[in-house]
């Protein structure tokens, strides 16, 4: 067999990747499972995957868990890439993987902060990043939602934020806080200005979800499906063969988010998310149901959105230590 046509070869990733596409999964699961192949076929010494059997994918998943130490949920994708291989490209099903070692998941409490933390972390940023934090802490937005939205998804008239394809390939509604709407409206006036220059330049294209290019292929080029956050620069795209602007990279507010709490000086471990966790827990403390917390987030099953029940401590805080007596 030659290095070609080995499993983590262009043959069989050009395979694994029509097979993701067709079932419209996200560029970042294609990638993701991509890596996960890969990294399996290496650890087999790049024996095709079609000559291993179910005993081998347990012994590559057991060792990630007792070598490399990988968490529950990173154990869990490699797992999901391999059966999405064997299932879906190569026609094998092993079913459930009785012999895998399994990742312990411990269950953790969301890191939450303050409503005075979220003003002094919200004051230390400015212009586009500070617009989005206020959109991740006052909509329980996740970071991806948010440099993906597109202009078509604000509701300015309902005060509502549409997510399109959100976690699990699911719509929702959730909200548009008032206290952002003059700014972000200020915004999308920049963005259009900056999208019309872009079209006097032969740019503007966006890519469109779901090969929608083909289906209608001037749509990228109208206002509506521009990205509310746009990259600052052009690029060249290969598959459309045409110059377009991605959304703002999200290592952009990821890097923004961590210097603003250094420089708030707050003692937690401060990331994107917990502004999302921060929102939830609000939510509770002011008297909102958890089954509206949980439509808000996008939760399936309302067991997810229990864990903010267990940061309000309100049991907690009704106790007096007897040291105080």
């Amino acid at each position: 067999m030659t290095a070609g046509t080995t499993a983590a070869g262009p043959r069989l990733l050009t395979l694994v990747r029509e097979a993701i596409r067709t079932r419209h999964y996200s560029r970042r699961t294609e990638e993701a499972y991509v890596g996960w192949i890969r990294r399996y076929v290496r650890f087999h010494g790049t024996r095709h995957p079609g000559e291993l059997e179910a005993g081998d994918v347990a012994k590559y998943l057991s060792h990630l868990a007792t070598r490399e130490e990988v968490g529950a949920s990173t154990q869990n994708q490699a797992l999901s890439a391999l059966l999405f291989l064997y299932r879906d490209v190569l026609g094998k099903d092993f079913g459930w993987l009785s012999g895998v070692v399994r990742a312990r998941r411990p269950r953790r409490v969301p890191v939450v902060l303050t409503r005075g933390e979220v003003r002094l972390l919200l004051d230390r940023l400015s212009g586009v990043r500070r617009l989005m934090a206020e959109l991740l802490y006052g909509s329980g937005l996740r970071l991806l939602e948010c440099v993906q939205l597109r202009v078509k998804d604000l509701d300015f008239g309902n005060r509502e934020i549409i997510v399109r394809d959100g976690k699990g390939a699911k719509d929702r509604h959730t909200l548009l806080p008032e206290s952002v709407r003059p700014r972000l409206a200020q915004h999308l006036e920049a963005v259009k200005a900056g999208h019309m220059r872009d079209r006097r330049a032969g740019a503007g294209r966006v890519r469109l979800p779901e090969a929608l290019d083909r289906k209608y292929p001037n749509a990228g080029l109208e206002w509506v499906w521009q990205y509310v956050f746009p990259a600052t620069r052009v690029h060249r795209d290969p598959r459309m063969q045409a110059w377009t602007r991605h959304h703002l990279h999200e290592s952009v507010l990821q890097r923004a988010i961590k210097q603003a709490a250094a420089d708030a000086a707050i003692a937690k471990r401060v990331s994107c998310h917990t502004l999302r966790h921060s929102f939830a827990t609000h939510l509770l403390e002011d008297g909102y149901d958890i089954r509206t917390v949980q439509e808000l987030l996008g939760h399936q099953d309302v067991s997810t959105t229990m864990i903010y029940t267990h940061v309000l401590k309100r049991g907690l805080k009704a106790v007096r230590s007897p040291g105080d007596m």
